[in-house]
């Protein structure tokens, strides 16, 4: 089935596809976080392009010359195999990118293998996935699927808050040791997002209406006995909700003080697998850490 462009006006026809009419409101929804980042988000596939994307993701995971994240071939395959490598310019500068592929036939799923950009606080990064999103849902995705480092508060504020996903899975170890400036010898555990493209959630996260996450009333909540690494409390309950604490920079405690950094990769671990054996997901992250699990199911 054809689709139509993004920048054009839906017509009857559209209005009787309910996957064209989903992708031209979130091609709508898409431009404008880009208008609203000063950005111009588009695909990229030529090779010469493709060398300075990759460029890209060294330099914003601190990687060794000839380590890139994504080599500019491994890029040019994605683009060539049906997959897609987005970009968001200021200018002709790159400021920030993803890269997706297709899940396996029938799942409707596409998988965001690497997203990234230079400024975290200015929607840069907002604008190049509601562009992913307009492209997987006019390719006939129901869903993306990526994952992220736990103790990356921001990454997870930025993915279950801003993006409006839920986080059900998690995996020990995921990747094995990965040498990089993010990384930095730790164990690579990791959340696997599950962003429903078509979803409640989804569609007012991209229309601005993000309620703000509250975290724990520590006074009124039941506090667990367990301390954090910096002696801070960890994990907390009311209600049906769970709160499990992480630092609120990471990759600084990495660099100062690795082990602190591996005793927190241990507690949270302990945590989330244990709370996600007993039904919970991760649908939330406060400004101050807090990850909030519940047991819904949130579309």
């Amino acid at each position: 089935m054809s689709r139509p462009s993004p920048f054009r006006l839906p017509t009857a026809a559209d209005a009787a596809d309910p996957v064209t009419g989903e992708s031209l409101v979130a091609a709508r929804q898409a431009g404008a976080a880009a208008t609203a980042a000063g950005v111009r988000v588009e695909p990229v596939a030529e090779p010469r392009r493709l060398r300075v994307v990759a460029d890209l993701f060294a330099q914003v995971w601190g990687t060794p010359p000839g380590h890139d994240p994504f080599a500019p071939d491994v890029l040019r395959s994605i683009a060539h195999a049906g997959g897609a490598v987005h970009v968001a310019f200021k200018g002709s500068r790159p400021v920030g990118a993803a890269g997706a592929i297709f899940g396996p036939p029938r799942s409707g799923t596409v998988y965001s293998l690497i997203a990234a950009s230079r400024s975290s606080d200015r929607g840069v990064g907002l604008a190049v996935k509601q562009e992913q999103r307009a492209w997987a849902l006019a390719h006939g995705a129901r869903s993306m699927v990526w994952t992220f480092d736990p103790l990356v508060s921001r990454n997870a504020r930025f993915n279950l808050v801003k993006l409006g996903a839920v986080a059900p899975t998690y995996l020990v170890d995921f990747y094995g040791p990965l040498d990089d400036g993010v990384n930095a010898g730790d164990e690579t555990d990791r959340l696997s997002v599950v962003w429903s493209l078509t979803g409640d959630r989804a569609n007012d996260a991209a229309e601005g209406r993000h309620p703000e996450v509250e975290g724990p009333d520590l006074d009124t909540a039941s506090v667990d006995s367990r301390l954090a690494p910096d002696g801070g409390p960890l994990v907390a309950r009311d209600a049906d909700t769970l709160w499990c604490r992480v630092p609120a920079d990471v990759v600084a405690v990495r660099h100062a003080h690795p082990e602190r950094a591996a005793q927190w990769r241990t507690a949270v671990r302990e945590i989330f697998l244990s709370a996600i054996g007993d039904g919970y997901v991760a649908t939330g992250m406060t400004r101050d850490g807090w990850y909030r699990l519940t047991r819904e199911e949130a579309s």
